[in-house]
């Protein structure tokens, strides 16, 4: 079933400001936080995550019924390549170096603010690609 591509892209504006709060601040927890979200939007999809379902409860009802829909993969694949670079993050936050956790956390936020700001979602892109080069593949 396809998805309302404006929950993705509120998820991205909140973990836009999560990332920047982490860069700013240098905080554990709220990485730690940012990397359960993608961690359960990996899972589940993007409608499981925190963000999905405050855009579900909170900010749906307000602006009214979609117009756009898009395939919940795409989105699903992005969440998990967020999950990689917030782990990446998490460990040079925890156990060192510094400068991973600020890399990985701002690798995670450019990413995070291309989607928010201008709708294109790279991890999305990136699934496409490797969709088209296994199916070359085979």
């Amino acid at each position: 079933m396809d998805i309302d591509v404006r929950g993705p892209r509120f998820g991205a504006a909140l973990t836009t400001v999560v990332l920047a709060v982490v860069l700013i601040t240098g905080s554990f927890w709220l990485l730690a936080w940012q990397t359960l979200a993608f961690a359960l939007g990996a899972a589940g999809g993007v409608g499981r995550s925190p963000y999905g379902w405050l855009f579900r409860k909170a900010v749906r009802p307000r602006i009214g019924p979609p117009t756009e829909f898009e395939s919940p993969e795409p989105p699903r694949f992005a969440q998990a390549v967020g999950l990689v670079f917030a782990g990446v993050g998490l460990a040079g936050f925890g156990l060192g170096p510094d400068w991973l956790g600020l890399a990985a956390t701002g690798a995670a936020l450019a990413a995070a603010f291309l989607n928010a700001a201008f709708g294109y979602c790279l991890g999305c892109e990136m699934y496409l690609l490797v969709r088209r080069v296994t199916v070359r593949a085979q």
